[in-house]
């Protein structure tokens, strides 16, 4: 098959699109180069390559914020994932972006977690040598981890977007674009990853009974609507319009809604994340993963690399990796395994 499709494809792309998105055929490549798709653009196969990694299915099990939740309707890792590809779709395609490109990016930012959330990544930063960050090891992921030592060859953008969507407690709309992704659907990523998790974190915390309705300050309520999906629709439909009223190409939001969110995110803070009823499961897991750590180090049974590292790999990067990579479960059983006492049967 010739490759007519995919030519025709994105010629349409180069129509439609926003002088401010990025364009398949601009795209500044793989690590690798490869033999194009006759019918597929290259951040298509990004977003296909990262949908069936074993990586991603495993984000099913790791936490979001309840320490590995029984209930069918908390988050994880996985739906996390989802819930901000979708929102950040519904932003690229209103501002006319490329939603393949800003699909690849949400579905793939979050690879690099730890189990246990950021009680994992914690520790690994602290044990690991070298330090770790979620969104520095899901590059690694995508680049080395994957298949067994080939990685994924991604494009550039995906990677860049990846590595750069990270932003912790820091400003949401920072003056300073330095550190930002480089496209902008790499940046849309970023503000839905946002908006994503103070809203269904919120969402968890009030099913969880952290936290009640009544308890979230009156002006967020007010500003954002006293609902979920309505507060969703509140930060996406205004950063929608500012952005799209400056014509600047920078992504924009009314200063209510952006007060609005800064507020919630730090309601958050306050009231779910660093309460002792959710802090103290973490600091529990913390002890499980420390003494993982500690012990493949010196032990190789249960031992299964990634990977057919170099000769010349540090011990500390293989047991980083295989840490990293596990889900909550699977610490916790590997955990039992290891450390409980067995009953002696004699027969």
């Amino acid at each position: 098959m010739g490759l007519q499709f995919r030519l025709e494809m994105e010629e349409r792309e180069a129509q439609i699109l926003s002088p401010h998105a990025r364009l398949n055929r601009d795209s500044k490549g793989r690590p690798r180069p490869e033999p194009e798709c006759a019918i597929r653009m290259p951040f298509q196969r990004d977003r296909d390559r990262i949908i069936h990694s074993k990586t991603f299915r495993r984000l099913k099990h790791k936490t979001q914020v309840f320490l590995s939740p029984t209930g069918d309707h908390y988050r994880t890792r996985l739906t996390h994932a989802l819930e901000v590809a979708q929102i950040a779709r519904t932003i690229a395609a209103t501002l006319r972006l490329n939603e393949s490109l800003t699909e690849a990016i949400a579905l793939g930012h979050d690879l690099g977690h730890t189990p246990f959330g950021h009680a994992g990544e914690d520790v690994l930063n602290e044990l690991h040598p070298g330090g770790f960050k979620h969104y520095r090891q899901s590059l690694r992921v995508v680049d080395l981890l994957e298949k067994k030592g080939e990685g994924l060859n991604l494009t550039h953008e995906v990677r860049d977007g990846i590595l750069r969507h990270s932003k912790g407690r820091r400003d949401i709309l920072p003056d300073d674009l330095a550190g930002l992704p480089e496209t902008m659907e790499g940046q849309v990523v970023r503000l839905a990853d946002i908006i994503a998790y103070v809203n269904h974190d919120l969402d968890d915390a009030l099913r969880a009974g952290v936290v009640a309705e009544d308890d979230l300050p009156a002006d967020i309520r007010r500003t954002l609507g006293e609902k979920h999906s309505r507060r969703i629709g509140t930060m996406v439909k205004d950063l929608i319009a500012t952005t799209a009223a400056t014509g600047t190409g920078r992504l924009a939001m009314s200063r209510p809604v952006l007060t609005a969110m800064d507020d919630l995110r730090a309601f958050l803070y306050d009231n779910v994340y660093d309460v002792n009823r959710v802090h103290n499961d973490f600091i529990k897991s913390m002890k499980i993963l420390r003494e993982l750590y500690y012990y493949f180090l010196d032990h190789d049974d249960h031992w299964e690399e990634l990977i057919a590292y170099p000769a010349d790999t540090p011990r500390h990067d293989k047991v980083c990796d295989f840490i990293a990579g596990m889900t909550d479960r699977y610490a916790l059983d590997l955990y039992v395994e290891i450390f409980f006492p067995k009953p002696w049967s004699v027969l």
